[in-house]
C-alpha cells in the first residue's frame, strides 16, 4: 500500500505518508493564498524521511486523498458568489423566512436566549435575485401544473441580468418527483450553452438532499451554489499542482458522511468539516479493530475543537439537519460538535460577564500566535502554554517554528492583565482553565444529551493540542482514561487515509412499521424494497462512474427511526437490505429497540406508541486496504525514563512553579511510565502529564494517560 492523506486545517497542513510498511507524519503551515504550497512542504518533509524525491513518491502511489475545511472558512468569511434562486411560484419568501428559529441557528445557547439583540444573519440569496416559475407537483409527485418554458427563459434572464453567479433551482416537493427541475436545467443549457453562461453553476435541489423539508433542503443547495466556485478553483488548484509533479490519477477528496469521492463527483457542501470527520472515523475504526469500548474523540488543533462519538457497535451519530455557519441544512452528516478552542484561539475579556472568553477568533497560521514572531499581536492558548513552561520554544513543531516568550508575555499583558488585575503567569493560567473547563462542558453535554455516561467513555486526544490540554479537559470533565491513538498529532489525516469510496443517497419516506391502535405490523414490501433498490441503483451509479467495478459495490441499508411522534431520531444501520415477512419487520424492529435501549437506557423504549421510519438511507461503497491498528494492552513491568532535562513548569492550582523533569521521545517506549508531573516532547507535539496521572506508552505507538487509580484494562 502506498499512500497519501493530507488533512488542510486552518493552521495546519497535516500528512500521513504510507509506503509499504513505513509509515511518516508530517505538518506544515496552511498557505491559504494557495493551498498547494503547504501541501508541498508537508509532503517534501515525509520524502525526505523517506528518502525518496516528491516525483518518485507521485509516480506509485495509490491514491492521495484530501480533507480540507476550506469551504467551512469561505461560509464563515463569506466570501463567495451572487446567487440567484428559482423556486415555485408562491414560494419566493421561503428561503428568506427561514424557521421560526432561524435567527439563532449556528449561535451558543446563550446567544440564541438573547431575544432583545435577535438578529437573522444576511441572506445568502438576496431577495431580488429569487424567481419563481409556474409549475407544481403535489406531495406524492403527481404533476399538477407543468413547467412552462417560455416562463422560466424570462425568469432566468431576469436573473442574469441582475447579476446571478450561480443558479439554484428548488422547487416544491421535488424530492418525490425532480422531472421539474431537470426541465429547467435543459432549458437554462439550451437557451445558455456552456460556452454562453460561463462558469456559472446551476444546481438542483433534488440532486443535493433527497429530504423533505423546503427550507432545509433550499438552503442545503443555496450553500452548495455559494461554496461551488471557491471549492472548484481550490481542488483544481490542488489537482494541477499533483499532474505537474507526475500523479495522473484523479484526487480523492474526503467527504462529511464518513467516505469519499473523486472531485468530479463532489459537492461542495459535502466538504464542510471533512478533516474532523476524518478523525471521528479514524477513531471508529480504532475502536472497531481494537475493541476500546465506548469513545469519545478529541480533536485540538490549531482552530478548533471537535468532539465526536463512537458508542461501541454502534452507528456513527448523524446530524439530520446540521447547522453549517448560520444555516441549517439537510445532507447526511455525521455528528460533530465543534468549539472555537484551539491553540491559535484569540483570548479576549468579556466586560459584561468579567472572565476571559477564548474564540472563536482565531490568529490562524498567517499571522499565528503572539509567539510564532509573525505580527500577530492577540494572546492565543499557545501564547498561554507556552509562557506557562509547556512548550520548547526551540524545538516546537520539531524546530521548525521558533517561538518567542517575550512576545507571548507583551501580548498577554497588554490585553488581560489590567483587566484581570493579575500578573502575565496568572492570566496565563486562567486562559489554561478556561479553555480546558469550556472544552470539559462541551464533552459533557455532548455524551449527555446523547445518552452517554462520562465515566464509560475512554477519551481519544489526537490534534497537535491533544496531548498538551488532555489531563485538564479530562479533570474536569471526570473521564480517567485518555488514549493518544498511533500518529495522533495527524489522526485526522490518517483517518482519511481508511476511508472507502462511498456514496450515501437518502429519501424522505413514511414507513409506519408498527402502528399501535389497530396493532398492525407493515406489509407494503414492495414499495420499501423499490425505495431501497433506486438509492443502490444511484450510489452504484456513482462508484461506476469513478471507474470501480459495480461487482465489488457494497450496500448498507440505515433509517431513520424514532418511536410515534417523539422529536429523538435514531440512526439505526442493518444487516438485511430487503424486508420480505413479518419475521423482518420483527427483527428490524428489535434491532432498533435495541439500539434505543444502550443509548437511552434499557427501558425507555416505548413501542406502544407506534414505531415509524422517517429516512430511508443506503451508503453504497468499496472496501479497500487500512491501516491496521493492533491490540492497545501494554505490560506491567515499567521503568522510569531518564529526563534529558528539568525546566519549571507552571500548573493550574498550584501559586508556586514546579521543578519538572524534561522528557523526549524516547520517553514513549513501551518498556517506561512517566508519573506526573512531567513534560514530555517529541517532533510533533508536547504531552503534558499533570500530578495524579501517569503515562504509560504501548508497543503498537499509542500512548495511555491515565490517572494514577486506573489502568488501561479497565
Amino acid at each position: 500500500m502506498k499512500r497519501i492523506s493530507v488533512d488542510i486545517g486552518g493552521t495546519f497542513t497535516d500528512c500521513f505518508f504510507v509506503w509499504d510498511d513505513t509509515y511518516i507524519e508530517s505538518k506544515s503551515l496552511t498557505t491559504h493564498h494557495n493551498l498547494a504550497l503547504g501541501f508541498n512542504s508537508a509532503l517534501d518533509n515525509a520524502c525526505t524521511r523517506a528518502n525518496l524525491t516528491r516525483e518518485e513518491v507521485l509516480g506509485q502511489v495509490d491514491s492521495v486523498r484530501y480533507a480540507t475545511t476550506l469551504g467551512t472558512n469561505a461560509l464563515i468569511e463569506g466570501k463567495g458568489p451572487r446567487v440567484g434562486a428559482l423556486v415555485t411560484h408562491g414560494f419566493e419568501d421561503t428561503i428568506h423566512i427561514s424557521r421560526s428559529k432561524g435567527y439563532g441557528v449556528g449561535l451558543n445557547e446563550v446567544k440564541q436566549g438573547d431575544m432583545a439583540d435577535a438578529q437573522r444573519p444576511d441572506p445568502i440569496v438576496p431577495r431580488h435575485l429569487v424567481r419563481s416559475v409556474k409549475e407544481r407537483i403535489d406531495s406524492v409527485g403527481e404533476v399538477l401544473v407543468p413547467v412552462q418554458r417560455e416562463d422560466v427563459r424570462e425568469q432566468v434572464r431576469e436573473l442574469v441580468d441582475n447579476g446571478a453567479q450561480a443558479i439554484i433551482v428548488a422547487l416544491t416537493n421535488s424530492t418525490e418527483n425532480g422531472a421539474h427541475e431537470q426541465q429547467i436545467l435543459e432549458i437554462i443549457l439550451e437557451d445558455y450553452p456552456a460556452h454562453e453562461l460561463g462558469s456559472i453553476p446551476v444546481l438542483l435541489s433534488s440532486q443535493v438532499s433527497g429530504r423533505k423539508g423546503e427550507y432545509v433542503r433550499a438552503m442545503s443547495t443555496v450553500v452548495d451554489g455559494f461554496l461551488h466556485e471557491t471549492m472548484f478553483h481550490a481542488l483544481n488548484q490542488l489537482s494541477s499542482n499533483l499532474r505537474g509533479s507526475g500523479y495522473e490519477k484523479p484526487m480523492l477528496v474526503i467527504h462529511n458522511s464518513g467516505g469519499m469521492a473523486q472531485s468530479n463527483s463532489t459537492d461542495a457542501l459535502q466538504t464542510i468539516h471533512s478533516g474532523p470527520i476524518a478523525g471521528v472515523s479514524g477513531a471508529q475504526h480504532l475502536s472497531e479493530s481494537t475493541g476500546l469500548g465506548d469513545v469519545v474523540s478529541m480533536d485540538m488543533g490549531g482552530t478548533s475543537f471537535d468532539i465526536g462519538l463512537v458508542p461501541e457497535g454502534g452507528v456513527q451519530h448523524y446530524d439530520f439537519q446540521p447547522a453549517i455557519g448560520r444555516w441549517l441544512v439537510s445532507v447526511p452528516m455525521i455528528h460533530l460538535n465543534t468549539l472555537g478552542a484551539g491553540g491559535g484561539s484569540i483570548a479576549s475579556y468579556d466586560r459584561i460577564h468579567r472572565a476571559v472568553q477564548i474564540g472563536p477568533e482565531s490568529a490562524g497560521s498567517d499571522p499565528g500566535p503572539a509567539c510564532y514572531d509573525r505580527g500577530g499581536l492577540n494572546p492565543t492558548v499557545t501564547d498561554a502554554d507556552l509562557l506557562l513552561g509547556y512548550l520548547d520554544p526551540h524545538n516546537y513543531a520539531n524546530g521548525f517554528i521558533k517561538l518567542n516568550p517575550k512576545r507571548s508575555r507583551f501580548a498577554i499583558e497588554e490585553a488581560l492583565c489590567d483587566e484581570l488585575d493579575l500578573d502575565p503567569i496568572e492570566a496565563a493560567k486562567v486562559i489554561k482553565r478556561t479553555v480546558d473547563e469550556s472544552m470539559a462542558i462541551g464533552i459533557e453535554m455532548e455524551l449527555r444529551s446523547r445518552g452517554g455516561v462520562v465515566e464509560d467513555y475512554t477519551m481519544l486526544a489526537y490534534g497537535g493540542n491533544g496531548p498538551l490540554h488532555a489531563c485538564g479537559i479530562a479533570e474536569s470533565a471526570g473521564i480517567s482514561r485518555i488514549l493518544f491513538p498511533p500518529f495522533a498529532s495527524v489522526f485526522s489525516a490518517l483517518g482519511a487515509g481508511n476511508m472507502k469510496p462511498l456514496h450515501i443517497h437518502e429519501r424522505s419516506a413514511y414507513v409506519v412499521l408498527y402502528e399501535p391502535i389497530g396493532r398492525k405490523l407493515f406489509d407494503e414490501y414492495e414499495r420499501f424494497n423499490d425505495y431501497v433498490a433506486e438509492l443502490e441503483r444511484r450510489g452504484r451509479e456513482d462508484l461506476i462512474r469513478q471507474g470501480y467495478d459495480p461487482a465489488l459495490a457494497k450496500h448498507r441499508l440505515e433509517m431513520d427511526m424514532r418511536y410515534g411522534n417523539q422529536l429523538v431520531t435514531t440512526a439505526v444501520a442493518f444487516d438485511l437490505n430487503r424486508i420480505n415477512s413479518v419475521g423482518d419487520v420483527l427483527q428490524v424492529i428489535k434491532k432498533f429497540s435495541d439500539i434505543y435501549g444502550e443509548r437511552y437506557g434499557e427501558g425507555t423504549q416505548a413501542p406502544e406508541a407506534g414505531v415509524r421510519v422517517q429516512t430511508i438511507r443506503v451508503a453504497s461503497y468499496i472496501d479497500g486496504e487500512v491501516v491496521q491498528f493492533d491490540d492497545l494492552t501494554s505490560g506491567s513491568d515499567r521503568a522510569t525514563p531518564e529526563a534529558v532535562g528539568q525546566r519549571l513548569v507552571h500548573f493550574v492550582g498550584h501559586d508556586e512553579p514546579i521543578e519538572t523533569p524534561i522528557y523526549d521521545a524516547r520517553a514513549l517506549h513501551a518498556d517506561y511510565v512517566v508519573h506526573g508531573p512531567a513534560v514530555i516532547t517529541t517532533e510533533s507535539t508536547t504531552y503534558l502529564v499533570e500530578q495524579g496521572w501517569r503515562i504509560e506508552p504501548t508497543p503498537q505507538g499509542a500512548v495511555w494517560l491515565l490517572k494514577e487509580s486506573v489502568t488501561a484494562a479497565q
